[in-house]
This record gives structure tokens, C-alpha cells and sequence, in this order.
């Protein structure tokens, strides 16, 4: 009877075992492993996101919502590059650029080095959110042995109907406005990425096109390593003169300098992002300025293709000749805000508030600690749901300034004209907002890419059961507030003169950007 029991005990103990290992993924653990993280991800969006209702309305969507469509998905999710692959449709459901999902060590498998282009580029037609040919490789011909057309509007992809293409993949872009969208989504038409779930596996795509006359054609691409691949030129990348008249005379991180002897006593700057070099060169502008004689020179400032960064009022003050409100900003209170202030201290404590190695404020951080230590540490304790509203991270102004910021003593004085687009975001956009609410310049192209906030949080991820880690996953903790007192996330400012980018203009767009300029300066 005792042996009896012993084999009964080891059968069951085998049989569980055997259980619990059929229901459990090295990578992915169980799935009631899945459900409690999916569980924990929807609490802690709840209670540390700082939502834009001005964006949900826009978008009409509701992000929770959006984020429990997802969970049979994630249940089910057995393979470590389908729960990837989920996580990553999770966190874009939210609508917020700024917002990734990352490999991290010890996590999900993921191969990170797919990352290949079909020889062709594909762009936005804005006035019916279609897409269209834009540029192919010198030797396109090697491949489908017939003539393209620039301009060939793009009807389907891999035999999906381009509608039913774009519904089925929009789900792995992150955006926050449905231009930034549509813009990145062309931009990627060409992609295989491994943060693209459908791309992975591929060796090839089909595309088919639409001419003029109405006729259409399939051509089958490979994908190739983008290095390899010589382009045509008619889609001119960052750098590259795009100015009819205009000759590159000076060359920063921050910016390109262009002047003309046909259009005299207007400089036109080609900017790149509010990075690093930003207050170094800003100075290294006025000191060339004033040494050739430029100062009450027009500005045109072409920021179709800038990225983001800080520190924008800094070069607002230098090229611009009145006062402003700069953008305000604030935090969101939840469990992570102690946390995030501690990090802050220690930051301080080195010599600098840092953002990605960047200092974020013009002083030694002192203005940014200062709020940290009070105004958040009394919302913390008063049980608020948000922190004070105070100029943007106290980088230009303590945390009591009405915002108010004047130009430098010395800085251009000549009228500006700037050129937007939906490409970037983020500090652009806070750049974007502060010029067009305090009409600070005319402003020409469309819209800026309508993302911004003050902080994101990163945290990696883990199974609440196993323990085991999964991804590196984001929150939006903080509002960023434009100059006239709207929630920038998912509001770009609108510009004077919008322009769209069209398969009709496309080979003369930036001609007619600096045509629209030019006409007003003179006028």
C-alpha cells in the first residue's frame, strides 16, 4: 500500500510537471503570466500617463480601450517575436510618438539586425492622404526591367489594396497626429524592420502602381541593405541643397547657412534639430552676423526635416526681435514620481540635469530641483494628480517666471519667415508652437508632427510570476503646455500658409516653400 502511494505521488508529480512545461514558453512564460503583465501595463498607464484629451478628441479614440483590444492577442502570444510583436501594437494603440518598446538583456528574443530597403522611396500625397513614387535606384532597372514614373500612385502592396494595407500596418507606427502618420508610414513603405511584424520573413515585396494615363503595373523588389543602395536623387535628403539661388556658406550641427546674391540680405537656414551643439552654435551664428554684417538681415528657417532636442527659447531669443511666452510644462503624480525625482538628485548631484547625456537647462539644473523639491514634493503629498504648470523643465526660467522671455541684447532684427512640416516633433514642435502662438514669424508648409511632452518614463518590464524579463516599455509622464495654454501632445500649431506636399508639386515643393517666402519678405 506505502509502494502504492509513492508511485501514485511520483506519477502525479510527473504529470504535473509535464503540465506545467507544455504551458510554459521559455521566453513568453503562461499565459496567466501574460494577462497579469498585460493587468499590470493598462493599471500603470491609468495612473501614470499624462493623457491629452485635446488629441483623443482629435483622433476620437479612447487609449485604454484601444490597449484592451489587445489582450486575447497578448494571452495568446506563445513565440517571443509574436508577444513582441503584440507589446509593440499595446503601446503604439496609445497614440503617442514618443513612446517605444525596446529589447532588452535577458528578454524577449527579438533579431534586432532586420533591417533592409526595397530600392524605390515612397512619399505622402497630403491632399488625398495617397502615396506615390518618389525616388528609385540608378540600377532600378536590374530588377524590373521597365521605366517608372515619379509621381506613380502607389494602389496596392504584397496584393492588399494600399486602404486595406495601410488599416492592417498602422497598428506598429507610433504618432500622435494622423499627418505624422501618414507621413512615416510612407516613409517605411519601403522598410523590412523587425519592429514591423508583417516585413519579417521576406525576401521581397510587390508593389503595384498607378501611371498618369490610368494604366497600372506590378514590379517585385528585393530588399537590400539600404548602404548599398545609390539612389536616383529626386528625393533630396537632409543637407542637400534644396534652394534654387542659394549657395551653402556655413555648415553646423544645429544648422546649414545659405545666402544669395539674387535675394540680398536674407539668410536662409537649413535646421537640423535643438541638439548638443545648440547654444554653441546659436553664438557662433551672432558673432558671424555681426562680423559680416548680417544682423538686420530676413531669416528664412527651412524646419521641414528637424528632429526635436531642447533649448529652443535659446535660439528663439537670438532670432527673433520681440518678447515671447515660451511653453510651460508639468507632471504628472503617480507611483514613479519620487523615483523620477530621486534620479533628478543625482543628476544634480553630477554636475548637470541630463536628458539622453544632454543638459536640459540653461542654468546648473538648480531652477529644475528647486520645483522637484517643492511644488511636485507638496503635489506628492496633497494627493494631486498633477504638479504645477512652470516654464518648460525651468530650462530658461525659474518655476514662479510668468514665462516671459526677451531677446537677447544682441540678435537679428530683421523679419523671419519658417518653413514646417509633419517629418519631426517633440522639441520642434514646442519650437513650432512658441513662434506661431506669438506670431513671431510667418510661417509656410504644413503643420509640425503634434508630439511633445516634459518627460517619458522607461521601465523593463518583467512577468509578474515567473519574474522573468520582457521588454524595455514607456509612459508619458508630463503635459507639455503651448503659449496659449493648450495641451501640445497631438496639437501641432497650425502655420499661416499651408501648403501640402502633392504627387503634382512634389519635384518643385521646396521651390514653392521658398517662392511663398520669398513673396512675403518682399511684400
Amino acid at each position: 500500500m506505502i509502494k502504492s502511494n509513492k508511485l501514485f505521488l511520483l506519477i502525479f508529480f510527473v504529470f504535473t510537471l509535464l503540465s506545467a512545461c507544455a504551458q510554459t514558453n521559455t521566453g513568453t512564460s503562461t499565459a496567466k503570466d501574460r494577462e497579469l503583465l498585460f493587468d499590470y501595463i493598462i493599471e500603470k498607464t491609468i495612473e501614470r500617463t499624462a493623457f491629452s484629451p485635446i488629441k483623443q478628441q482629435k483622433l476620437k479614440f479612447d487609449p485604454i480601450v484601444e490597449m484592451e483590444a489587445f489582450r486575447k492577442e497578448m494571452i495568446d502570444a506563445e513565440t517571443d517575436e509574436a508577444l513582441f510583436e503584440t507589446l509593440i501594437k499595446l503601446s503604439n494603440a496609445r497614440r503617442d510618438k514618443h513612446l517605444k518598446v525596446r529589447p532588452i538583456i535577458g528578454g524577449l528574443e527579438v533579431n534586432q539586425s532586420i533591417d533592409a530597403r526595397a530600392p524605390v522611396i515612397f512619399r505622402t500625397d497630403f491632399s488625398d492622404c495617397s502615396f506615390f513614387l518618389a525616388d528609385f535606384s540608378k540600377n532600378i532597372a536590374d530588377y524590373i526591367g521597365r521605366d517608372i514614373k515619379i509621381g506613380d500612385k502607389l494602389m496596392a502592396v504584397n496584393g492588399i489594396p494600399i486602404k486595406d494595407y495601410f488599416a492592417k500596418m498602422k497598428a506598429y507606427f507610433r504618432y500622435s497626429t494622423n499627418e505624422n502618420l501618414y507621413y512615416n508610414f510612407a516613409s517605411s513603405l519601403n522598410h523590412k524592420s523587425y519592429t514591423i511584424g508583417p516585413t519579417m520573413g521576406h525576401e521581397s515585396v510587390e508593389y503595384e502602381l498607378k501611371q498618369a494615363n490610368g494604366n497600372t503595373y506590378k514590379i517585385k523588389l528585393p530588399y537590400l541593405n539600404p548602404e548599398n543602395i545609390a539612389w536616383v536623387g529626386y528625393y533630396k535628403p537632409h543637407g542637400v541643397n534644396r534652394y534654387p539661388d542659394f549657395n551653402l556658406v556655413l555648415s553646423k550641427q544645429t544648422f546649414d547657412l545659405y545666402i544669395s546674391e539674387a535675394h540680398e540680405h536674407i539668410i536662409l537656414l537649413d535646421w537640423y534639430g535643438f541638439h548638443g551643439d545648440l547654444v554653441s552654435d546659436m553664438d557662433y551664428l551672432v558673432d558671424y552676423a555681426i562680423e559680416h554684417k548680417m544682423l538686420n538681415w530676413d531669416i528664412i528657417i527651412d524646419a521641414t526635416r528637424s528632429r526635436g532636442g531642447s533649448k529652443g527659447a535659446y535660439a528663439v531669443q537670438r532670432l527673433f526681435k520681440k518678447p515671447f511666452k515660451t511653453t510651460f510644462g508639468n507632471l504628472k503624480i503617480s507611483d514613479i514620481t519620487p523615483l523620477f525625482i530621486s534620479q533628478k538628485e543625482v543628476d544634480f548631484k553630477k554636475g548637470a540635469i541630463l536628458d539622453g547625456g544632454v543638459t536640459e537647462t540653461m542654468d546648473d539644473g538648480s531652477w529644475l530641483i528647486e520645483w522637484l523639491r517643492t511644488d511636485v514634493t507638496d503635489a506628492i503629498k496633497k494627493g494631486a494628480d498633477y504638479s504645477t504648470n512652470v516654464p518648460f523643465k525651468s530650462a530658461h526660467a525659474a518655476k514662479d517666471s510668468d514665462g516671459i522671455l526677451y531677446p537677447t541684447k544682441t540678435h537679428f532684427m530683421g523679419n523671419v519667415v519658417c518653413l514646417f512640416g509633419p517629418h519631426g516633433g517633440s522639441h520642434l514642435d514646442q519650437f513650432s508652437s512658441i513662434v506661431i502662438d506669438n506670431n513671431l514669424a510667418y510661417t509656410v508648409g504644413m503643420p509640425t508632427g503634434g508630439y511633445s511632452n516634459t518627460w517619458e518614463w522607461t521601465e523593463d518590464l518583467k512577468f509578474p510570476i515567473s519574474g522573468k524579463p520582457v521588454v524595455s516599455f514607456m509612459w508619458d509622464i508630463g503635459h507639455t503646455i503651448r503659449p496659449n495654454g493648450e495641451i501640445l501632445e497631438g496639437n501641432a500649431a497650425q502655420v499661416n500658409k499651408f501648403i501640402p506636399e502633392t504627387r503634382e508639386n512634389y519635384l518643385s515643393y521646396y521651390e514653392l516653400l521658398l517662392t511663398e517666402a520669398l513673396n512675403h519678405l518682399k511684400n
